[in-house]
């Protein structure tokens, strides 16, 4: 080719020739000027992309080998680099397709997570299973998820928690999370020699029960924390959802009627299902829900006023907090749950918190969920600086004001505290909303003392 007149500059005549090549659909060109030519090799199959030079002429002989044997190179490294990109995006793809099948799992759409977790071709989703939640450093999660997989031989379902980047979480078929609670080989091999990392391990519950088994692992790590293996199981003891399904479900349902049947003004504004997924996450992560929810804070907050004035309830206060999650937990399956349901409390059932609180079931419940509290392993002053905890609606500051100590003091009496119930108190998913009901229906049976 000749440029046909006039000398044009490197940068033009390599340009020139790169246009030349896609117009032609060639893979090498030689572009001549008056007194320089530019040789180009084209670098993938679209010709988007060429190696270009534009030599002084007379050029050597050997400089289109030399710069042939160097496109061939080069194209190599772009697929390479093209590859990995895909593959990349291939996995942040897998990963958020993962984390939509536990936000569904965690907000009782079983049917639809299965679904999903089908069409990914992984694992099938364990049913029965042990939740594990491994905390490690945030670039350990992808190493951690390596060992996981390959102790449990693939059948595990491994998600990146999409609140704490410091946590994994693995839903474990129960046959395969064999051991006991102080011999757990795979929470062991987790651990392995990394000082800094812990495991959390539930009871053995149904798929249906994901929930209950994220909030037990979450316990059980907090447990973890402060043992010498690094790993705990949840502890036994009664489970509140159990103690009060047969005297709360119906007041449950009827409390959260106003918001299962719930219909949005506008298309575009949220749903039913959509303001009870938003008032679920807060109440277990508090404006961490932001994360796995994918919305702005302002939009959790739109929200969850939207909430308060569908159910008429003040969420701003731990008594609200506690109502709601308690009959959350209640309705598992949500809005939709049971077409042609009648509405309202069956007959004989409690018809407002206090009457399922004083119910013998969840009297019985109180008792055994408060007694390490006074019991002889308890710290001096364990139930006083929890009652002031509760009384100040979770929070440290004023807590600590009343009990006339520092607020690290204060922190540092509930991190013990968290230990002898084995459940976490200062990092969400908290136990204050059972520790709030427990209270109270300690003090609704005559057991306890001044109102929390």
């Amino acid at each position: 080719m000749d440029t046909g007149a006039g000398e044009a500059g490197a940068p033009e005549l390599a340009v020139r020739g790169a246009a030349e090549l896609r117009t032609r659909g060639v893979r090498s060109a030689v572009l001549h000027g008056e007194r320089t030519a530019a040789l180009l090799f084209a670098l993938g199959g679209d010709g988007g992309r060429a190696l270009a030079a534009v030599l002084d002429l007379p050029h050597r002989p050997g400089a289109a080998v030399l710069l042939a044997d160097a496109a061939a190179v080069m194209e190599l490294v772009l697929r390479a680099e093209e590859a990995e990109r895909r593959e990349e995006r291939a996995e942040l793809a897998e990963s958020r397709a993962r984390e939509a099948v536990l936000h569904l799992l965690m907000n009782g759409r079983l049917s639809t997570a299965r679904q999903i977790a089908e069409a990914l071709g992984c694992p099938s989703l364990p049913d029965p299973l042990r939740m594990y939640v491994v905390e490690c450093r945030a670039g350990q999660r992808g190493e951690v998820a390596r060992i996981c997989g390959e102790l449990t031989g693939g059948r595990a379902w491994i998600v990146r928690c999409p609140v704490y980047v410091r946590h994994l979480i693995a839903l474990v078929p129960a046959g395969l999370a064999a051991g006991s609670a102080a011999h757990d080989p795979l929470s062991e091999a987790l651990v392995g020699a990394a000082r800094d990392r812990s495991v959390g391990v539930s009871g053995q519950l149904l798929l249906r029960e994901a929930p209950a088994a994220y909030t037990q692992a979450f316990h059980a790590l907090a447990v973890a924390r402060g043992r010498a293996g690094r790993h705990a199981r949840f502890g036994p003891g009664p489970e509140l959802e159990l103690a009060a399904h047969a005297a709360g479900t119906g007041w449950a349902e009827a409390l959260l009627a106003p918001l299962h049947t719930y219909e949005p003004r506008r298309p575009q504004d949220p749903g039913a299902q959509e303001l009870r997924a938003t008032a679920h996450a807060w109440l277990n992560f508090g404006p961490h829900a932001t994360r796995l929810l994918k919305i702005h804070r302002n939009t959790l907050a739109t929200r969850l006023r939207l909430v308060e004035s569908v159910l008429g309830t003040d969420l701003a206060r731990l008594p609200g907090q506690a109502e709601l999650s308690f009959a959350l937990r209640l309705t598992p399956g949500g809005p939709g749950a049971a077409p042609g349901a009648p509405a309202g409390v069956p007959a004989g059932a409690p018809g407002d918190l206090e009457g399922v609180l004083r119910h013998r079931d969840l009297s019985a419940w109180a008792r055994a969920h408060l007694a390490p509290l006074t019991g002889p392993d308890a710290p001096p002053g364990a139930r006083e600086t929890v009652r002031a905890w509760l009384r100040h609606d979770a929070h440290l500051v004023p807590a600590a004001a009343a009990l006339g100590i520092s607020v690290p003091g204060a922190r540092k009496r509930l991190t013990r505290i968290e230990a002898l119930l084995e459940r976490s108190l200062l990092q969400s998913p908290s136990a204050r909303h059972d520790l709030w009901l427990a209270h109270r229906a300690e003090e609704l049976a005559g057991f306890a003392g001044p109102a929390v």
